[in-house]
């Protein structure tokens, strides 16, 4: 499993400070020199050469906007325009997304997947986007990008009001929508999946997973994360005593959950995800079915001696068939025969 990872963090003025945030945060991020017009501070990031792409990205709806959007368009006018509408002293300026990319995907792949993220951010929150994609300066597994969006909508006029983002809990009900942290679940949930796809698109079997590491451990892809050295060392064929350290952790964390959550273990070889109290009709059904599968399958297969010759006879001649039909049994007493499907 690749590593997973998106953080939300805003940006604000220090109640009684006044401090320029924006400007400051949008220059070290995207490595270039910005004076904050309202400040006239000066931050000067031009001597990053980790910056491996950048660009500012607004809503779709301007594609065709031309030149009357030039100064969303351009990084310093967009964040010194923000700045001088948020005249509170304690204002939010700014909202950030930071994302791990995968170190397997080249530049041009990992590119396109954060620029495709940012794209539909803009277009969900109606903002600007500033995106910076870094290279690793450590870690060379370490590529990540920054997304910097503005807490205000964007409009042919200028900045509008604040993005549905910056609601409050009973400003959103009053508008149908979901709760802030339903919203933030589903971005989440987003960005695993934009992942996975792009991952799958470049033929690599690695994927990712949104999911809280209780859960995420018991997926059948998940394998342990490897430090750094031990990761190099292995990457160039070597033997990492750390990396098997890092494994046998790994699968005592995994049988220790899965005892924990008293998670079942299916023919497949995948585990349910949740207690056998707790299954659905419809996943008892499903399991139900592979393990009748597996079963005659058992019935059929000439490996086990005894088996070819009558089936009436196998189930007494292989323990393993015999507890796949006491499973079978007590699946149907839980459910009803008829529930089954067989």
């Amino acid at each position: 499993m690749a590593i997973y990872y998106l953080g939300v963090k805003s940006f604000g003025r220090s109640a009684g400070t006044g401090g320029s945030i924006s400007t400051s945060a949008a220059a070290y991020r995207s490595g270039e020199r910005i004076r904050d017009e309202r400040t006239d501070r000066v931050y000067d990031h031009s001597n990053r050469r980790d910056v491996e792409y950048k660009e500012v990205l607004l809503p779709s709806d301007f594609a065709d906007a031309g030149a009357q959007l030039d100064w969303a368009r351009n990084r310093s006018q967009l964040w010194n325009a923000v700045e001088r509408s948020e005249p509170r002293a304690n204002a939010r300026v700014a909202r950030e997304y930071v994302l791990a990319l995968p170190h397997e995907l080249n530049v041009a792949q990992r590119t396109v997947l954060a620029r495709t993220f940012a794209q539909e951010i803009a277009d969900h929150y109606h903002n600007a986007v500033d995106l910076a994609v870094h290279q690793p300066r450590t870690d060379p597994r370490n590529f990540h990008a920054h997304l910097l969006t503005t807490t205000r909508e964007i409009t042919a006029a200028g900045l509008g009001p604040k993005t549905i983002a910056e609601l409050s809990g009973s400003q959103r009900f009053e508008l149908g929508l979901p709760r802030a942290m339903e919203e933030h679940a589903r971005v989440r949930e987003r960005w695993a999946t934009m992942t996975n796809e792009a991952l799958r698109e470049a033929g690599l079997e690695v994927r990712v997973s949104h999911m809280g590491d209780s859960r995420a451990i018991l997926q059948p892809d998940a394998h342990a994360w490897l430090p750094r050295v031990a990761w190099e060392i292995e990457r160039r064929g070597g033997h990492s005593v750390l990396g098997d350290r890092a494994r046998e952790h790994f699968a005592q964390r995994r049988a220790e959950t899965m005892e924990r959550n008293a998670v079942p273990i299916v023919p497949n070889g995948r585990t349910n995800a949740q207690s056998g109290a707790r299954r659905t009709p419809e996943e008892i059904r499903m399991q139900s079915i592979e393990n009748w599968r597996a079963f005659r399958a058992g019935l059929n297969s000439g490996a086990t001696p005894g088996l070819s010759s009558a089936r009436t006879a196998a189930p007494a001649a292989s323990p393993q068939a015999s507890d796949l039909e006491r499973q079978i049994g007590s699946l149907r007493r839980e459910l009803g025969r008829d529930d089954l499907g067989l």
